[in-house]
């Protein structure tokens, strides 16, 4: 067990040990004070198993506090793993998919949690990562933020003491304090998994697609959300997370993305352009890995995407790195309705 503390400088600087971050004024005629607040202490992480709801946590790699809420059963489709035995994927114009020969999904726990509100401005992930359709007749996208997916062996387990209180406004709504000095603080409440069971359309994670080119990991988590009726005709809709983290430590920059995006009514679209969701993101030692999620719409209730980024090295030269092709499939959530 190791004591777990937050140093907060104020108000000019905050730092988490055990992050790996600090945040400081740009005033230099700030004046500031420091102080240690303790937050709670490590346990050991479960090689096995699943954690439970209300299991405090630090993310092993973006370094936030989060809390539990949930776990999934993922198929994790790990080309790093099968590449001795699988097929190229996709034939060479492009248009039709092929399953990957040898290729064996791996169930793996995952997590839905919630992200500590007052670590959110410090962590390179997409603020509005989970996103969704209120109806069929709705034509707006609604975002609930400081929610994450989380592997399970991304997550460092810790028991709050509860003198830094967590921080985000759907926790006092999933958790009750327990009134257990000794043991959890929190427990979760029944509107939890009504909660679930409700949104778990386009709350559901079933696929992880993972693969490295040149020492740059990247994983892609595909969310069907439902879909809109227009006056063209139906229109569905998918949302992606995007992983990458750069494994060697070497000083990158993603300057742009090039989707291919295949529809089953045999419309194939190619989208080329600068960074990601406006930014192009640095990958260094210190900051190896970003997280953004977007989305995709098609006229057919399924089809594929996979693409490349760009990378830029420190001496100006670039490679690209393979996004691992995922389906993009309406028929399994449709029969969990």
């Amino acid at each position: 067990m190791y004591l777990l503390t937050r140093v907060v400088l104020r108000p000019t600087s905050l730092v988490c040990r055990g992050c790996s971050r600090s945040v400081h004024s740009s005033s230099s005629r700030d004046q500031y004070f420091s102080r240690l607040l303790e937050i709670g202490k490590l346990e050991s992480p479960q090689p096995s198993g699943y954690y439970p709801a209300a299991q405090f946590f630090l993310h092993r790699v973006f370094g936030y506090r989060g809390v539990v809420l949930f776990p999934w059963t993922a198929n994790v489709y790990d080309r790093d793993i099968s590449r001795t035995t699988e097929s190229s994927g996709w034939e060479e114009e492009g248009l039709l998919y092929s399953k990957v020969k040898g290729l064996q999904a791996q169930s793996k726990p995952y997590y839905q949690v919630l992200i500590d509100n007052k670590d959110f401005p410090y962590v390179r992930t997409h603020p509005e990562a989970i996103t969704f359709l209120a109806s069929s007749k709705d034509t707006s996208l609604y975002s609930l933020p400081g929610l994450d997916y989380v592997a399970h062996e991304d997550i460092l387990p810790y028991t709050s003491t509860g003198q830094d209180s967590f921080s985000h406004q759907l926790f006092p709504q999933f958790f009750v304090p327990s009134g257990d000095k000794q043991g959890s603080l929190f427990l979760p409440r029944d509107v939890l998994s009504a909660w679930r069971e409700k949104n778990h359309k386009w709350l559901t994670l079933s696929d992880v697609h993972r693969e490295s080119t040149a020492g740059v990991r990247v994983s892609v988590m595909p969310f069907y959300m439902g879909s809109k009726d227009e006056d063209q005709g139906t229109t569905y809709w998918w949302r992606y997370n995007i992983r990458l983290e750069c494994l060697s430590g070497e000083r990158l920059v993603l300057r742009e993305r090039h989707w291919r995006i295949y529809s089953g009514t045999g419309f194939l679209e190619t989208v080329k352009g600068r960074g990601v969701i406006g930014q192009e993101p640095v990958f260094s030692s210190a900051q190896p890995c970003f997280q953004y999620s977007s989305h995709v719409s098609l006229k057919s209730p399924s089809g594929h995407m996979w693409g490349t980024f760009l990378l830029e090295r420190g001496d100006k030269s670039s490679f690209e790195v393979r996004v691992p092709p995922f389906t993009l499939d309406s028929s399994r959530d449709d029969e969990q309705s």
